[in-house]
């Protein structure tokens, strides 16, 4: 995990095989900005929130709260395995 501020969340970047996985399944049809809907996992706590398109680094932000990193121990530098079920916009 990137360096948290006091309160509020952070923002985690996606490793570029799991952005690549989220392109294909929204392709093109996230919400504003581009964000994309899912539910995230931590430990065993789940949040639901959207991925956030960083187009300089052509990848996707996770925001993790501080309530998710208090309640599973994390802190600076600390590296966590997340699981996203990603919520695919209808196309009709």
């Amino acid at each position: 995990m990137p360096r948290a501020p006091a309160t509020g969340s952070i923002r985690t970047q996606l490793p570029p095989d799991a952005a690549d996985e989220v392109d294909a399944m929204v392709q093109g049809r996230g919400g504003g900005f581009g964000s994309v809907r899912v539910e995230a996992t931590i430990g065993a706590t789940s949040w639901r929130t959207s991925l956030l398109p960083d187009s300089r680094r052509g990848a996707y932000l996770l925001p993790v709260e501080k309530s998710v990193r208090t309640a599973e121990g994390l802190s600076d530098g600390s590296s966590a395995h997340v699981a996203l079920v990603v919520h695919v916009p209808r196309t009709d």
